[in-house]
């Protein structure tokens, strides 16, 4: 494995409600890619038919008329789509971080897939709780989700959004040696002027914190809204206009050491981020500071991190014979007494 690996992130508005179009358009991102050179493209959070921004723009009986389509344009892991994105990261020898909104018989997830550069998939994810509003349209992941998984370019892991304010979930990430994070967000333009804490100054920082804290590098992909999304979403309202304006592209890549990297694009501009990043250099950023490391103080504070899946049903068989009220202590309780003691 080379220490250096090119990667990219997408800056584009997503083909909202056509995941046709939407997933013929990120093959040919994935292939641009490919064709600089880069071994890894990471792209915005539910690019894949697009974030609902409607939900921001009015009450829910409002914002429900999006809502069928957009359960009819999201995805189910093995059908047609996830194995058009697969052929085509296997077709371009490239790693793709994909942000899409998840269909799981008849729940919605706000959802990251990993697939290898020979078309397998590393990992799916969700997020584990979705944000605000983003709750009147998708369930929640569990700590399965939280994984850094081993690839032949590195220690890949993935959060979306504001998975990047939340303490816990980031240092059960850096625990694991991340060293390659693919940090999905949406467009950063809902609210502007209006709201600070939904600005690119503030989740580009959140980006950039995660960088510094993690010691790995952050790919943080951001889409952007067109003339054509605004026209869908806001129907000529000047105060939803005003609340959805046109852009919010801003996608960057940081080192370890907080610094921006790469190539730039205009808030409004669609394209890929590019950089070569160095992996030795991660040591350096580790020496000086290892927060779920030597720069912990695990006598003082400490992580309790359940990476189990949590699915609402299982077999009998699968929980090893385990059911309510015939034993006092279930498996779960044994690991918690057990991670208390030592």
């Amino acid at each position: 494995m080379s220490d250096i690996v090119k990667v990219a992130a997408v800056q584009a508005a997503p083909s909202f409600l056509d995941i046709d179009e939407g997933v013929a358009r990120a093959i040919r991102y994935i292939e641009e890619a490919a064709s600089q050179g880069c071994q890894l493209v990471v792209f915005p959070e539910t690019w894949l038919p697009g974030y609902p921004n409607h939900i921001w723009l009015g009450a829910v009986a409002w914002s429900m008329q999006f809502s069928v389509p957009y359960f009819h344009n999201s995805i189910e892991a093995g059908d047609k789509y996830d194995c058009a994105l697969a052929e085509a990261a296997r077709r371009n020898s490239i790693q793709v971080s994909m942000g899409l909104s998840e269909r799981d018989g008849g729940s919605l997830y706000i959802a990251q897939w990993h697939y290898g550069e020979h078309g397998e998939i590393i990992k799916r994810r969700r997020k584990l709780k979705p944000t605000h509003v983003e709750r009147t349209v998708f369930g929640e992941g569990d700590g399965s989700d939280l994984m850094v998984s081993a690839t032949s370019i590195g220690r890949v892991g993935q959060l979306s959004c504001w998975e990047h304010l939340q303490p816990l979930s980031k240092y059960a990430m850096y625990s694991q040696n991340e060293q390659i994070h693919c940090a999905a967000w949406p467009n950063l333009a809902l609210y502007e002027g209006g709201a600070y804490a939904l600005s690119h100054q503030v989740n580009n920082a959140a980006s950039m914190i995660y960088a510094v804290e993690g010691g790995c590098y952050v790919v943080a992909a951001c889409a952007l809204v067109s003339k054509a999304q605004q026209d869908t979403l806001c129907q000529g309202d000047a105060l939803r206009e005003q609340l959805c304006p046109v852009g919010g592209g801003y996608s960057k890549i940081y080192a370890p050491d907080g610094q921006s990297i790469g190539t730039a694009l205009a808030h409004t501009e669609e394209g890929l981020i590019t950089a070569d990043i160095d992996l030795a250099l991660i040591a350096a950023a580790k020496t000086v500071a290892d927060p779920a490391g030597h720069y912990s103080r695990p006598d003082v504070t400490r992580l309790m991190f359940n990476n189990k899946s949590q699915r609402p049903v299982v077999s009998f068989d699968e929980a090893r014979g385990v059911v309510a009220g015939l034993s006092n202590d279930t498996p779960d309780d044994v690991e918690v007494a057990d991670a208390i003691d030592s």
